[in-house]
C-alpha cells in the first residue's frame, strides 16, 4: 500500500477550511435572516374596565430587534469579501465577519427573554399607550438565530486562521485587465498627421501621435 506524502495533509487544510466557512457563513446568515421573520414571542393583552378582556399577540423576531438580521447582512457581505482583498485587508474583513456572528448571537439571546416588543403589540392592539401582557411564552427561533450566529462566527474564525492561504478574485481581474491593456496598446492605429480627428483621437488614447 502507498502513502500519501506527509505535506498533503498541510496543503488540504486551507482547502477544507474554505469550504466549511463558505457553507457556515452562507447558512449561519441564511438561519438568522429567517429566523427574524418568525414569532418569538407569544402572549395576551389583558384590558380591564368596560370591555375587559385579553387579545392573543406575537411579536417576530425582527420586532424583537433588527439586529440580528443586519448583521447577518454585513457577515454574508464580508464573507464575499474575504476573497476580493489580501493580506492585512482580508484579515480586517474576517473579523468583521467573526465579529458579526458574535453580535448576532448575543442579540439573539438578549431577545429570547425579551417582552418589550409583545407591549408594544398589546398597546396597538388596544389602541393604548401601555399595555399589560400576561401569559407570555417565548419560541425557539431566537435560539435557531443564536446557532446562525455561532455558524457566522466560525466562518469568521475560520478566514482569521487559514484566510492568508486562501485564493482571491481580485488577482485573476486585475491580470485580466493587464492583458486587455496591453492588447489595447499593441492595436495602435494608424494617425494621419494632416487629418486633426485623428491627431485628438490618438491623444484621447494616450498615444503619441508622431510615432
Amino acid at each position: 500500500m502507498t502513502r500519501e506524502p506527509a505535506s498533503s495533509s498541510p496543503t488540504r487544510a486551507p482547502r477544507r477550511a474554505l469550504g466549511a466557512a463558505l457553507l457556515s457563513g452562507a447558512a449561519g446568515a441564511a438561519i438568522v435572516l429567517i429566523a427574524a421573520g418568525q414569532t418569538w414571542g407569544e402572549g395576551e393583552a389583558s384590558q380591564s374596565g368596560f370591555g375587559a378582556g385579553e387579545l392573543p399577540v406575537t411579536a417576530s423576531g425582527s420586532a424583537v430587534s433588527d439586529l440580528p438580521s443586519a448583521l447577518a447582512l454585513v457577515g454574508l457581505a464580508s464573507l464575499v469579501a474575504v476573497f476580493a482583498v489580501r493580506r492585512t485587508g482580508r484579515m480586517i474583513v474576517a473579523s468583521v465577519l467573526a465579529l458579526s456572528g458574535a453580535g448576532a448571537i448575543g442579540a439573539a439571546l438578549v431577545g429570547a427573554s425579551d417582552t418589550r416588543a409583545l407591549e408594544r403589540a398589546a398597546a396597538d392592539a388596544l389602541g393604548l399607550t401601555e399595555a399589560a401582557v400576561t401569559s407570555v411564552s417565548h419560541t425557539g427561533w431566537p435560539w435557531l438565530s443564536a446557532l446562525g450566529g455561532l455558524l457566522l462566527l466560525i466562518a469568521g474564525l475560520l478566514a482569521l486562521s487559514y484566510g492568508r492561504q486562501w485564493p482571491a478574485m481580485s488577482g485573476r481581474y486585475e491580470r485580466g485587465e493587464r492583458g486587455e491593456r496591453g492588447e489595447r496598446r499593441g492595436r495602435r492605429t494608424a494617425v494621419d498627421p494632416d487629418r486633426p480627428e485623428d491627431i485628438w483621437k490618438a491623444l484621447d488614447r494616450g498615444e503619441d501621435p508622431t510615432t
